[in-house]
């Protein structure tokens, strides 16, 4: 998969507000509406915003020390209005990372800051669509034959 550019997920309705996740690897997930222990979709964003810097950063700063702790911490307000919809708004990705005592803690805390710029700016490819904005194409198809 590492020279497909093409990225997909089925998501299947397993009941009212209750959604099964499978991706090409065969992982699956649910997803739910909020009325539940499942992670809502919005809260799937959060995730993958938090997730897509947090391997960015991890990747970087893992190379020079392991983290004594690596926590993400995720939020944005949700709102509702007739000239946007409903949507996210103030999304903060923050990071609250420690390493170990000596030289090679030194130069990943070092390297931390950089690190969460370049997520940021340019590798993150979750914040980055986010912020520079994709058109979504939603539409309906045939129901496939029985």
């Amino acid at each position: 998969m590492a020279d497909d550019t093409r990225r997909t997920v089925t998501v299947q309705r397993t009941s009212l507000g209750h959604y099964e996740v499978h991706n090409a690897r065969g992982g699956t997930m649910t997803i739910g509406v909020g009325d539940g222990e499942e992670f809502t979709p919005v809260e799937l964003l959060l995730a993958a915003l938090g997730g897509c810097t947090g391997a960015d950063v991890d990747f970087i700063t893992s190379k020079r020390a392991e983290p004594d702790s690596f926590v993400i911490h995720v939020t944005g307000d949700k709102v509702r209005d007739e000239a946007g919809g409903n949507r996210l708004v103030n999304l903060a990705v923050e990071l609250r990372v420690t390493f170990p005592e000596g030289a090679a803690g030194d130069a990943a805390r070092e390297a931390l800051p950089r690190a969460t710029r370049m997520s940021h700016d340019r590798l993150c490819t979750v914040s980055r669509t986010v912020e520079l904005g994709t058109p979504v194409d939603t539409h309906t198809a045939p129901a496939p034959a029985e």
